[in-house]
């Protein structure tokens, strides 16, 4: 088995992954998107990928691709809300 090999699967996935973002992450992702400009930037990506909706006859690729584009999405907001919440302590 070569090492390319034993270093993919599952556990490739995870590597770059952490428990938490570290506090600064979150403060950047705060501070770029509660400006206005962000915050119009934020709200596109909740109509655009959050609000999505796909009809029941959608193929199975079609409903993994909308679902990671909403993981992303979530993602961002999650990390936007950690950074407010750190700003404020």
């Amino acid at each position: 088995m070569t090492r390319d090999r034993e270093e993919g699967g599952w556990k490739a996935l995870d590597s770059g992954r952490r428990k938490a973002p570290p506090h600064e992450l979150a403060e950047a992702f705060a501070s770029c998107f509660s400006s206005p400009a962000g915050a119009m930037v934020i709200e596109y990506l909740r109509r655009t990928f959050l609000n999505r909706r796909v009809p029941p006859t959608a193929c199975d690729a079609v409903l993994r691709h909308v679902e990671g584009q909403r993981s992303v999405v979530a993602h961002i907001q999650s990390l936007v809300e950690q950074g407010l919440i750190v700003r404020r302590s």
